[in-house]
């Protein structure tokens, strides 16, 4: 019997947006918190060594999240996208709590940013897994000519949660003070990290597997040719694929990274801002990147993804190091206008790049082979963009060194996006990792999705 509540369209995009709010909000809460952690758990007289050392455990989540994407985008392929959505949601949630009950250094000595370390690793985990699987999730239930407004429109509850962390943070602080926020309501942040996680498995379980997974997998079951998704990512022109990947994700990798991961701690050392001027110029200029990315996503639905990358990638490019330096120049206006610049860029680039690396793989291994290569792009190039940062910032002696990094990333991503497949119009069951497809097969895998079109 068909629960037609579980599989409408608007239900389906609703509550698979409103999960990813969840996920990244636990990731955020980290983010925002590098300078107050690294005081609690990397004490010492050298600020710098402990702020790098912060950094690098930030950094560490970004090395599990490929073998996360890995274990959970296989599990995913076999399983169900939803199954796996629901697993990570609730691996992450213990792994943001958990932190919040953490004893400090001062307590319990090493052993405080080890577990802290671990809490990370677990977070990474589940994100791996949650990037694929939510993708894949959204891009199989959206129609043909919409894939890329309905992952923009679900990626605003991938970036909003840093602009909403921000604001309870501000709210934490000054209703109970700076001292008492830094001293110990820190933790509440973390710990209502969990309580989401719950509300997020809770409307996860209310929704269906896309028409497209299932009619995928119910084909091959008749066929008898069903394959190891591992196997099949890796010999089925799966390795095309995951090349395509790293050609385009980096930009908006290393751009978003530096703006949510690394921006408020260099408004704060460089800029000079207090902590609430620097988390609310912060949180504008996220807005500013969530509104934009429904927008991406429509225009390379209606232009192609390749031509709306290329924008986005000459104007990231462009607007690096105008960004930074008026952010740099120490004054409210100043951060939320350069901070601004860069999200313009971020929001044009981000949806195309996300659609196109889901669309690049066909359904039967789509989690699998998004997840080897969209986790390890992720972890090699925003994960440790922060900590980069960071290190540029030092050797260099200078604040703006970064905005170079970030320039150079944004060149090679516009040229090597020049030698991709345009994937806007690419049908989901064979995509362009199948090209050598009979076209009899081709029609047939175009039959078996229209209904899904139709939503």
């Amino acid at each position: 019997m068909t629960n037609t509540k579980k599989t409408s369209p608007r239900r389906t995009l609703a509550v698979g947006a409103i999960g990813n709010f969840g996920e990244i909000y636990d990731f955020a809460v980290f983010g925002f918190s590098i300078p107050i952690l690294s005081v609690h758990f990397f004490p010492g007289s050298d600020r710098t060594a402990a702020l790098l050392s912060t950094f690098a455990v930030y950094a560490v989540a970004f090395v599990a999240r490929p073998l996360g994407g890995l274990m959970f985008g296989y599990l995913a392929d076999r399983l169900g996208r939803v199954r796996v959505m629901a697993m990570t949601v609730w691996l992450m949630a213990l792994g943001t709590a958990i932190i919040g009950l953490l004893p400090t250094y001062a307590t319990i000595g090493i052993a405080a940013p080890l577990l802290l370390l671990l809490c990370r690793i677990a977070q990474g985990l589940a994100l791996g897994g949650e990037t694929t699987g939510s993708t894949s999730y959204i891009v199989e239930s959206a129609p043909q000519n919409r894939r890329g407004y309905w992952l923009g429109f679900t990626l605003i509850f991938s970036h909003l949660p840093n602009a909403v962390v921000a604001g309870l943070v501000i709210a934490l602080q000054l209703g109970a003070g700076e001292q008492a926020y830094s001293d110990w309501m820190w933790r509440i942040p973390f710990l209502l990290g969990g309580v989401i996680g719950l509300v997020g498995f809770w409307l996860r379980r209310s929704i269906d597997e896309p028409e497209e997974y299932k009619q995928a997998r119910q084909a091959s079951k008749a066929s008898k040719t069903r394959k190891n998704p591992l196997m099949a990512a890796i010999k089925c022109g799966g390795l095309r694929g995951m090349l395509h990947v790293f050609m385009v994700q980096p930009a908006f990798s290393v751009g978003a990274y530096l703006l949510l991961g690394f921006m408020y701690t260099f408004l704060v050392q460089v800029g000079k801002l207090d902590s609430t001027s620097a988390l609310v110029s912060n949180a504008i200029a996220v807005i500013v990147l969530s509104a934009l990315l429904p927008l991406g996503g429509l225009l390379s639905d209606r232009y192609g993804r390749k031509r709306v990358l290329s924008v986005g990638a000459v104007w990231i490019a462009l607007s690096a190091y105008p960004a930074m330096h008026m952010a740099a120049s120490g004054t409210f206006a100043g951060a939320v206008s350069g901070q601004i610049l860069l999200a313009i860029g971020l929001g044009i680039y981000g949806a195309p790049s996300f659609v196109a690396a889901a669309e690049f793989f066909p359904t039967s291994f789509r989690a699998t082979g998004h997840a080897i290569s969209y986790q390890t792009s992720v972890a090699m190039f925003g994960g440790t963009c922060p900590l980069i940062a960071a290190y540029l910032s030092q050797t260099f002696d200078s604040p703006l060194a970064p905005a170079f990094y970030v320039t150079a990333i944004a060149i090679i991503c516009l040229i090597t996006t020049q030698f991709v497949p345009e994937t806007r119009d690419v049908n989901l069951r064979t995509s362009v990792a199948n090209n050598a497809a009979e076209p009899s097969q081709n029609l047939q895998a175009r039959q078996q999705e229209l209904p899904t079109q139709r939503a």
